[in-house]
């Protein structure tokens, strides 16, 4: 595998290198050791995989308040999705801007999100499945969303009207969570 800064501190693109004969391939989507030597030698302790029935679903951006903070390492394993990210931590240079990655099951690749950002993807294809690993249980009281199309974030989807929970529909907008929450502290 081979692991690439982004640039905000702490995201990583993660290229997996399959070994494929005739029969299929095989490849390592996670290796402590390498993990660690690029700090992000955590405890996963929940995997949770989503599958999305149509193109331009949107699911995000969500994240959880500190102690329940989660990073997140994702991998698209069916189809594509655009994985956007936007950093929400105390003190950070790249505080309210956004990146993003666009996995695919064809390109075999991951990203690296971590706590104190708010993280979403749309799916690029019909029946795209995604997995991901988090460092910390689920905690309903701590789960928080900003808006996927928040004018001050600035976020290129691609398209303007993407398929939304109701919840997604009715996220605040950065302004509003900070007025509420201040800035994520890690």
């Amino acid at each position: 595998m081979q692991i690439k800064p982004l640039k905000m501190k702490g995201a990583f693109e993660i290229k997996l290198k399959p070994i494929g004969d005739e029969r299929g391939f095989f490849m390592r989507t996670f290796d402590k050791e390498t993990f660690k030597e690029w700090g992000l030698d955590r405890e996963w302790v929940q995997e949770n995989h989503a599958a999305s029935k149509h193109r331009h679903t949107l699911r995000g951006l969500h994240f959880q308040l500190p102690p329940y903070a989660e990073t997140k390492i994702l991998r698209c394993t069916r189809g594509a999705v655009l994985d956007v990210f936007v950093d929400l931590r105390e003190g950070s240079e790249t505080f309210g801007q956004w990146d993003s990655v666009r996995l695919s099951a064809e390109e075999k690749n991951m990203v690296v999100v971590p706590q104190g950002f708010a993280h979403g993807y749309m799916t690029l294809e019909d029946n795209s499945e995604v997995t991901y690993k988090v460092d910390n249980v689920y905690h309903p009281q701590s789960e928080r969303a900003i808006r996927w199309n928040d004018p001050e974030i600035g976020i290129d989807w691609g398209i303007k009207d993407p398929i939304l929970s109701e919840k997604d529909k009715n996220a605040p907008g950065l302004q509003e969570f900070l007025k509420e929450n201040n800035a994520v502290k890690i």
